[in-house]
């Protein structure tokens, strides 16, 4: 079951045209809807119009789900195109990507079967947002602390300490410290782009 992201969405740092075009390409790529689209990503077809058409600029938990549910990447979606498939990602060709205040770095290869981000996440970004879809994540954190809500249990990280999960775990993260935390992120790639995902606002527990 899906619900909408209450309030105004977060705009997306840095200027990304391409996106809106590309969001609606891959839709009518997998053959669907705008309202099917909408329901398995948890927006209302109203919000999803908007990204379609620029109006609006995707968060990086929306471009996450988006990206699942159309069977693709991040990457794809904001049109990056790494050259080939090599093993080694060399850090002086990565640049980071802003989105809805997170900052993140490519760090695996496209065309794999999940995907590596480092990725920065601001003070009080997305704390409100669950997602909850197939799949597992594993995530580290590099430098901050970092509240992780995973269904009913909440946890505090601090560097060095990591987290391996069931995806379809309702969960949330949220960085503690004022200046932000820096996690190294995997998710698995859903090939289904009918995968059932949800975005959605807490009830109002805190961690």
């Amino acid at each position: 079951m899906s619900s909408s992201p209450s309030g105004p969405a977060p705009e997306v740092g840095g200027d990304l045209p391409a996106v809106a075009p590309r969001l609606r390409a891959l839709r009518r790529r997998t053959a669907l809807t705008l309202e099917a689209a909408a329901r398995a990503a948890g927006l209302s077809p109203a919000h999803l119009s908007r990204l379609e058409t620029g109006q609006r600029q995707p968060s990086l938990p929306v471009l996450l789900t988006l990206a699942r549910v159309y069977g693709t990447t991040v990457s794809e979606l904001l049109g990056e195109t790494p050259a080939g498939r090599d093993a080694v990602v060399r850090a002086a060709g990565t640049a980071p990507t802003e989105a809805g205040g997170w900052r993140y770095w490519p760090a695996g290869a496209p065309g794999r079967g999940m995907q590596a981000l480092r990725v920065h996440v601001p003070y009080g970004s997305q704390g409100d947002m669950v997602r909850v879809h197939p799949g597992e994540e594993w995530l580290y954190v590099l430098r901050g602390r970092l509240r992780l809500r995973l269904g009913d249990s909440a946890h505090r990280l601090a560097p060095g300490d990591s987290a391996h999960f069931d995806s379809l775990t309702p969960h949330r993260i949220v960085a503690e410290d004022h200046d932000g935390v820096e996690l190294l992120f995997v998710h698995t790639l859903l090939q289904s782009p009918t995968a059932a995902l949800c975005l959605g606002p807490t009830t109002g527990e805190t961690p």
